[in-house]
């Protein structure tokens, strides 16, 4: 490679990491403004009652490795969903300690309006994209995904 073209991918790779910074910067924002809410799910339960649409009846264990939650914060964000009454718990009638949990209609409802309300913005933000740039670009994120995954904490 010549010393621009080194150049032009350092500065890539740079305005790349800048990119994703300012993303997960957004997503913090956004995260704390939705917990301030009284009455309507968090951008966290929101991930929860997505994972429940995704796979119906699953356990709390299950649903806190889908939605990259603690299995503590799980168990209070479900109480809050069972009592708005989005989501059900059922215990398993072959596994007494085992109790999954589901959308109730309302929970659908819910989750079907909150993706319509995102699905317009995906879609105006991303359209001057091809379907391959867009496949291309999540490979990009899932490769830093990957690289912060294998991080230990001590670096």
């Amino acid at each position: 490679m010549t010393a621009t073209a080194v150049d032009a991918r350092q500065d890539a790779v740079t305005r790349l990491g800048s990119s994703f910074k300012r993303a997960m910067v957004a997503v913090r924002r956004l995260r704390g403004r939705e917990t301030h809410r009284p009455g309507a799910p968090s951008f966290a339960q929101y991930q929860l009652l997505f994972a429940l649409a995704d796979g119906d009846g699953l356990s709390s264990g299950e649903l806190a490795a889908a939605s990259d939650l603690s299995p503590a914060s799980v168990t209070g964000m479900l109480d809050s969903l069972v009592d708005h009454g989005l989501v059900t718990r059922t215990r398993s009638s072959t596994d007494r300690r085992v109790v999954t949990c589901s959308l109730t209609a309302d929970g659908h409802r819910v989750v079907e309006e909150r993706r319509a309300k995102f699905s317009s913005r995906w879609d105006e933000a991303l359209a001057g994209f091809s379907p391959s740039e867009l496949v291309l670009a999540a490979g990009v994120l899932d490769r830093i995904a990957a690289v912060f995954d294998e991080l230990d904490g001590s670096e």
